[in-house]
């Protein structure tokens, strides 16, 4: 069988709150690590969020 094209990543607030988001992305045509922005309820701002490993 085929490996799916999703997989699921942890998208970790850079405010160092512990808070994240779990999301899927497609590993085939998006190679490089996903940066985002989006809301941090910890912190009540917009901030970037890096991709990390879900343990």
């Amino acid at each position: 069988m085929a490996k799916p094209a999703s997989i699921k990543i942890r998208l970790n607030s850079t405010a160092d709150t512990g808070f994240f988001y779990v999301t899927k992305k497609n590993a085939r045509t998006m190679t490089e690590k996903m940066v985002d922005k989006k809301y941090d309820p910890v912190v009540k701002k917009h901030v970037e969020f890096k991709e990390g490993k879900i343990k």
